[in-house]
């Protein structure tokens, strides 16, 4: 893989660009551009979630840059499903330009719909679903049913004078899914019979060999678990999981007991899918939180988000007796989800904590409550034996992903050349069923902290985890600029670093000696003695302590 960075030569006409914003090399962050003509199309726009090395961070965002300049010629973003790392960068890019259509289900749809409501923008929208074709421009559009863990997912396939391309979104070939909506295999040999130029599929189980569990055998296990749980049950998922909480809603049901949503966003999405009928809600199931503690302990169950670990989320604030229920011997805390790479360590803490609370955790680990909402290698290897395609760019996963995805490839006779690992911000160029990596954009990642966008650099987070680990020394002077001679000062504070400030009394002398050495050398302006300053402390914390804190000298002219 070449991360060399070149600009690509300009676009001819009648030919097709493809330039993957995100989610090529990380789960997440998926965003895909097609340009051809002038003309831009873009599938998919999400978020990818930090990890412990991004304190701070809230939300990771597509670098829009190849963008921004051209959001007059987006003529629209399909969104192929409901979930955060498809979706959750709509509002960002809304913001540029809010009129820019997005192409979606009606679940999708509703989905984006209210998480814009909270970033005040009402978009505008076209439903569409499986079978239906659209043209945007020279874009002609189909979409094709397929499953995944959350209801109505879609493929796109679109043709253009360039050649045709098949994307996947997110998808596994659940043959018995509980919506009875399966991948559309019928409608992906037809397009195969017609020729796909371009392919790109899931990545995300690509290393995992065989074919995904289907999502049914789920259910007699939670009905078992909560059969046998003397009090209450928590069910932490991810808060799109419409399946999943379908699961949750039966197997409460069958043992009598009610349910109580918990959590902001698995309250709205929940409202949201039971309202569409995406969600079949048993008669008198559902219990608003506040009457169900009136309830007893074994007639409930708390069906909650926080299934990574988040912080702020419910799960982790009851594990840290954070949260008004208070976990205790006899309660049954269910994990039913997967753990997203770098998420392993804040899981583990939570079910540490939970576990010493008394709680009995089940997780994906010590009992059947999770199968993946991608498809493995098997499935895989029949998209490809099925389409045929010429040419094929494994999107949605890690670089181990891409590349076993692609060997997938190769193994049922596409040429090697014919395949292509890219990463985010390389360009792509199809024409004649020929695609050729023409490019390779810089392109970072773009963190949202607080209210401010893209103002939080990598520099920024080096210095947050040099704070956390190293912590902090402040050193003022006040001295004589003519002699350098130290008039006041210099006094020196830390923190995190050292209990007793005494500790410095060793270094003073040495900043005194070596402000009046530089200028001696005929230094004069404050920023250069402050980096003097800076140097004679750094040294000294670094071979008498082994420490490297941030150290941040102020001096004043007198």
């Amino acid at each position: 893989m070449n991360s060399h960075i070149y600009a690509p030569a300009k676009l001819k006409p009648g030919t097709l660009r493809v330039i993957p914003i995100g989610g090529l090399g990380e789960i997440g962050r998926n965003m895909t551009v097609f340009e051809i003509d002038g003309k831009l199309l873009i599938v998919d726009c999400g978020v990818l979630f930090p990890e412990e090395h991004q304190p701070g961070v809230d939300l990771i965002l597509p670098d829009f840059t190849p963008i921004r300049d051209r959001l007059d010629d987006v003529l629209g973003v399909v969104l192929t499903h409901g979930h955060e790392d498809h979706i959750g960068a709509v509002p960002y890019l809304l913001r540029l330009r809010q009129d820019i259509p997005l192409i979606g289900s009606n679940l999708t749809l509703a989905l984006i719909e209210a998480k814009l409501k909270e970033h005040r923008i009402t978009p505008y929208t076209l439903t569409v679903k499986e079978g239906q074709k659209e043209t945007f421009g020279p874009f002609d559009l189909e979409f094709v049913a397929v499953n995944h863990s959350i209801p109505d997912a879609l493929a796109v396939h679109i043709t253009t004078v360039a050649g045709t391309v098949l994307h996947t979104g997110d998808f596994k070939m659940d043959q018995l899914p509980l919506d009875d909506r399966i991948t559309d295999l019928r409608a992906f040999a037809r397009l195969g019979e017609a020729g796909v130029d371009l392919f790109l599929p899931d990545s995300t189980n690509a290393d995992v060999p065989g074919f995904t569990a289907p999502e049914r055998g789920i259910g007699p296990v939670l009905e078992s678990v909560i059969a046998k749980a003397p009090r209450r049950v928590i069910v932490a998922s991810f808060s799109s999981h419409v399946h999943r909480v379908q699961q949750v809603l039966d197997a409460a049901h069958a043992n009598g007991r009610r349910v109580a949503f918990m959590g902001r966003s698995m309250v709205r999405n929940m409202g949201i899918a039971a309202e569409l009928g995406y969600l079949k809600v048993p008669e008198g199931v559902l219990i608003d939180q506040k009457k169900a503690d009136q309830l007893p302990d074994d007639k409930i169950v708390y069906m909650s988000t926080g299934s990574q670990g988040e912080p702020m989320a419910v799960l982790a604030r009851m594990a840290n007796l954070e949260h008004k229920i208070e976990i205790g011997k006899g309660d049954t805390v269910i994990l039913a989800s997967s753990l997203i790479p770098g998420n392993e360590n804040a899981v583990y803490r939570v079910i540490n904590g939970l576990t010493k609370l008394g709680a009995n955790v089940v997780h994906k680990g010590n009992a059947k409550v999770h199968v993946s909402g991608h498809a493995s290698a098997g499935e895989l290897l029949y998209c490809y034996n099925i389409l045929k395609p010429k040419n094929v760019l494994p999107v949605h996963g890690e670089y181990r992903h891409l590349v076993a995805n692609q060997q997938l490839a190769v193994q049922t006779g596409i040429p090697e050349e014919n395949t292509i690992i890219a990463e985010d911000g390389t360009v792509i160029d199809l024409r004649d069923g020929e695609a050729t990596v023409v490019g390779q954009l810089d392109l970072g990642y773009v963190y949202v902290d607080g209210s401010t966008v893209g103002e939080i650099t990598d520099a920024d987070l080096k210095d947050r985890r040099i704070l956390a680990e190293e912590g902090f020394i402040s050193i003022f002077a006040a001295i004589d600029a003519q002699t350098g001679r130290v008039i006041v000062g210099p006094e020196i504070q830390s923190r995190g670093f050292a209990e007793d400030e005494a500790v410095f009394d060793a270094v003073k002398p040495q900043v005194v000696k070596a402000l009046a050495e530089a200028a001696e050398n005929g230094t004069r302006d404050a920023h250069a003695f402050s980096q003097v300053i800076r140097r004679t402390v750094g040294r000294w914390v670094n071979t008498q302590h082994r420490r490297r804190p941030m150290i941040v000298p102020v001096v004043i002219e007198a």
